[in-house]
């Protein structure tokens, strides 16, 4: 892989290089990075882009890439010659900057790791780096030789008519040659999904599934995966007092179990507070950052209610501030898998019983459901569909990861579960949103096994087995049209629904097996 020189930049001695945490605090706040709060987390802006830049994304499409990437919007080609320009620039305007860089594994699992370099113009950025990514010990660093070089520009604002970019932003995958690079934004999640979309890339060939999952470990050594877009509580589902953190977000499912990709999370923070989510709460101390997250001024307390800079504030912190964490990162294989989707039409039940085909079905549909904001009225819900519940952080075409769930399944035996943690009795607006409390006593009920003694109802319009009772639920909510005030109302907005789940599947997956196509509403 390249090194510093070939890559245009100094000499890494010129840099400051896996500096610890509190210097890069110190440093962040003596450079007005950030300001610290109460707690001494970090607070940082990210404006303008408080969120990905998806539509910034590109792949080199370099000749063994042009064959394996899933091209299209989420995976835009980028010419070798086009890249070379922006690296060029990219690697000037780093190589006139003070340096900071962090190096650090992706993948717990010893067998499947990525050592990975960053090298960012900010101090803060350096920190995330070390948050999100897993540190090496200073034995294991000795000689360190990355496979993946991030070169992370964010005060870099290119010119489209220049440099044949959409914007002055670009996030450049460069699977091939082992380069990422960054420019044009502070948004620190780019660094964390740019190396999970590498990861996606990597990993098949060498017979790993990658997922967008959270994991978990119970007392008796089962793991739990728990698959969702955001939103849907994948996250606050997966900070449970009774189990174990393997991780939050990304894992690797091989033959041996599943392994975390990172050594930290980051963690949607609105309307964050103590009493609901209190693991994620105490673990923003020093060593954290808070994004975008409105700070009182004078007690340097955030509020995580404001909603000033943007929803999506986010909370990125180490593994290790979790209570009982799971020090590897690494499970046995999962004995249970839940995919989390958030329904604001209302229609599905709390829980389903997937067989291996709706497995298949659901996982490619991989739906969920957006709100708008209720500052001008109720809004209708959008529904959203992401392939694999993952589709921006995709390198390859979906149909490749669903076969690997699919293997994966049939090697472990693992049941696949269907849990809606959005509305009912209702659609957004009328009906209300399942209580956090509902949702965790179904996934426990399920891990525990009572689920799989309970009596089960096909439903008629999306051919879920749905349990009828499970205790401590009320029995009503396990048939959705009974919540509502007026059944036919509730007919019309599930027809409207699994036309949208047909809709997106014959568009998208039209290919896929007749049973699986079959798995799907009626």
């Amino acid at each position: 892989m390249a090194d510093m020189h070939t890559l245009g930049l100094p000499d890494l001695g010129a840099a400051h290089v896996n500096l610890p945490p509190a210097r890069l605090v110190e440093m962040a706040l003596e450079r007005s990075e950030a300001t610290l709060t109460d707690r001494g987390a970090l607070r940082t802006s990210t404006e303008p882009h408080t969120g990905r830049a998806a539509r910034d994304k590109y792949v080199v499409a370099d000749s063994a890439a042009q064959d394996r990437v899933w091209w299209g919007d989420v995976n835009q080609r980028l010419t070798p010659a086009v890249f070379a320009q922006i690296n060029e620039r990219v690697a000037q305007h780093l190589a006139a900057r003070q340096l900071f860089v962090f190096e650090g594994w992706a993948c717990a699992d010893p067998r499947h790791r990525l050592p990975v370099r960053v090298v960012t113009e900010n101090a803060w950025h350096a920190l995330f780096a070390h948050i999100i990514l897993r540190r090496p010990t200073a034995a294991e660093r000795a000689g360190f030789q990355p496979a993946v070089t991030i070169l992370h520009a964010p005060d870099l604002q290119l010119d489209p008519a220049r440099d044949g970019t959409r914007s002055g932003a670009a996030i450049i995958l460069g699977v091939e040659r082992g380069q990422i690079v960054i420019s044009g934004t502070h948004y620190a999640g780019e660094i964390k999904k740019s190396v999970f979309s590498y990861l996606n890339y990597w990993l098949p060939e060498r017979g790993v599934f990658p997922m967008h999952c959270s994991a978990t470990l119970g007392p008796d050594g089962d793991t739990a995966l728990l698959f969702g877009l955001s939103g849907t509580g994948k996250t606050t589902l997966s900070a449970d007092p009774m189990r174990q953190l393997i991780g939050d977000d990304e894992h690797g499912w091989s033959e041996h179990g599943i392994f975390n990709f990172e050594g930290g999370c980051y963690a949607k923070c609105i309307r964050l507070s103590e009493a609901s989510e209190p693991q994620i709460y105490h673990a923003l101390g020093f060593g954290s950052i808070l994004e975008n997250v409105i700070v009182d001024p004078a007690t340097r307390r955030p509020n995580f209610d404001d909603t000033t800079i943007t929803e999506n504030t986010r909370a990125a912190y180490p593994l290790e501030h979790i209570p009982g964490a799971e020090p590897t990162g690494q499970g046995p294989p999962p004995r249970h898998v839940f995919f989390l989707t958030c329904d604001a039409y209302g229609v599905l039940p709390p829980v389903s019983r997937l067989t291996r085909e709706q497995a298949m079905y659901h996982f490619l549909s991989g739906y969920t459901a957006k709100i708008g904001g209720t500052e001008a009225g109720i809004k209708e819900p959008s529904a959203t569909f992401s392939a694999c519940f993952s589709a921006p952080f995709l390198t390859l075409p979906p149909m490749r990861y669903a076969e690997l769930l699919r293997e994966r399944l049939e090697k472990s035996g693992a049941q696949v579960w269907l849990v809606n943690t959005g509305w009912t009795g209702g659609a957004y607006g009328r009906g209300k949103r399942f209580p956090i409390a509902v949702t965790r006593r179904l996934v426990h009920a399920a891990l525990a096994g009572e689920l799989d003694r309970a009596e089960y109802a096909a439903d008629p319009m999306f051919g879920l087995h749905v349990p009828t009772h499970c205790p401590g639920v009320p029995d009503d909510v396990f048939q959705p049209r009974r919540t509502w005030p007026a059944a036919e109302d509730y007919d019309r907005q599930a027809q409207r629904l699994a036309k949208l789940f047909r809709d997106n599947f014959q568009k998208h997956f039209g290919a896929a097996p007749d049973a699986v196509r079959a798995a799907g509403p009626r």
